[in-house]
């Protein structure tokens, strides 16, 4: 249902009750300090889908997306596009609306990346080549134009 919101409790009820290692659209936790911290300290991470997040008016406005509050919680905060097809979303639109509208520097760009690959699947080589990659990218200015 459009405009329907996840509460912080439901969050809490699927880590507590349902053992869920990640949260999916879970902008609401950041009306919850306590569920803020619970999250950091677990390093479960929160994939956010700010276009889709705004389509189905989860937020108003990428403006008023909490990415940048998650994150500055600690966090393992992820950006996805959700459905593509439906909301015309790309990985890379998603990087540089939030990037751009919420004026995040090349690091906290770069720490969403390292996010991402910290919370997939991949085996822990991959995720340490992939991670020196950004790291690279950042350091070579490669990354610098989000």
């Amino acid at each position: 249902m459009p405009g329907k919101r996840a509460v912080p409790a439901t969050i809490w009820s699927a880590v507590h009750d349902l053992g869920a290692e990640r949260i999916g659209h879970g902008t609401s936790c950041a009306a919850d300090p306590a569920l803020l911290a619970y999250l950091a300290e677990h390093r479960s991470p929160a994939e956010v889908c700010p276009t889709s997040n705004v389509r189905t008016r989860q937020v108003p406005s990428i403006a008023a997306h909490p990415v940048r509050r998650l994150l500055d919680h600690g966090l393992v905060v992820t950006l996805d596009p959700d459905d593509p097809p439906m909301f015309g979303a790309t990985s890379e639109g998603e990087y540089l609306a939030v990037a751009t509208t919420l004026g995040l520097r090349t690091e906290e760009v770069a720490r969403l990346a390292k996010n991402a690959v910290e919370a997939s699947l991949l085996g822990e080589n991959a995720k340490a080549a992939m991670a020196a990659g950004i790291d690279q990218a950042v350091a070579s200015g490669t990354g610098a134009e989000a």
